[in-house]
């Protein structure tokens, strides 16, 4: 295997560029956009191997790589097509290999199931 080692990252033109770093720890290392409702299901993903449907507004994130700790930053929203905007409780665990988050508003501790669910996470 080659390694390609740089200090910056530029754009073409070198008009815009950034130090590797940034690239390296500033980008999602796993994220997914999902169905929350009916046959939950992957809409897209990065380092998403599967979801888990735990129940009304459960969902676990499977990682297709562990990350070495659970230690990571996670980022959650959910909505409705009817503009209703559930809040996304965040983790209810985190793992190396998952994590899990609930959905619903922030007036009711009723879970709900939104259409669409989106997770970040960042290390």
């Amino acid at each position: 295997m080659s390694t390609l080692k740089l200090d910056t990252i530029a754009s073409r033109d070198g008009t815009e560029s950034t130090d590797v770093t940034n690239v390296i720890n500033g980008s999602a290392k796993a994220w997914v956009n999902l169905n929350g409702t009916g046959t939950v299901a992957i809409r897209a993903s990065f380092n998403v191997s599967s979801i888990t449907d735990g129940g009304t507004g459960i969902y676990t994130i499977n990682f297709t790589n562990s990350f070495a700790d659970a230690d990571y930053c996670l980022v959650a929203t959910g909505n409705r097509n009817s503009g209703e905007m559930p809040v996304v409780y965040g983790r209810n665990a985190q793992a190396t290999g998952s994590a899990t988050v609930k959905c619903g508003y922030a007036w009711s501790v009723v879970y709900i199931d939104p259409e669409y669910v989106n997770v970040a996470v960042f290390r």
